[in-house]
């Protein structure tokens, strides 16, 4: 008869089988909730103390005095240009001759404003090509022409 010993037969599924340590299979959730509750403070502690950026906004008011000489970019519905210099008749233009109709409607007058005016559908995009081509060329002041609110 074979001996028996205390603590069960390794392979014969005694009492030493059943006594092994199980793995936890929660997750302790006690310091996850300590880390969040510092991130919290820290957040409360600094959020007053980030400055917020300023942006300076252009405000649309009338103008006191109206420039002697000013040029006026018509952008219309159909993506089409026209040149109107001084309230005069507009005149087709495009985007290629539009920096020489602006020199020559500023008469050697560098300091003479160039208005950018487009109807509200037009696509964004023709309108800062047109302000972009202005500027690349030298034009110091380009607008853009906006409609008064009813008051």
């Amino acid at each position: 008869m074979p001996a028996v010993s205390g603590r069960g037969g390794g392979a014969s599924g005694g009492l030493g089988g059943a006594r092994r340590r199980r793995s936890i299979g929660e997750i302790n959730m006690v310091p996850f909730i300590d880390v969040m509750l510092v991130l919290l403070v820290i957040f409360m502690v600094t959020a007053p103390l980030i400055t917020t950026g300023v942006v300076d906004l252009p405000s649309v008011g009338k103008s006191a005095q109206r420039p002697n000489k000013v040029i006026e970019v018509i952008v219309g519905t159909d993506e089409q240009l026209r040149l109107k210099v001084d309230g005069g008749e507009p005149a087709a233009a495009t985007l290629r001759d539009i920096v020489a109709r602006v020199r020559q409607g500023q008469g050697g007058d560098a300091d003479a404003p160039v208005v950018i005016s487009a109807d509200r559908n037009v696509k964004y995009e023709v309108v800062v090509k047109v302000m972009d081509t202005l500027q690349r060329a030298g034009v110091r002041r380009v607008g853009l022409s906006v409609k008064q609110a009813a008051s």
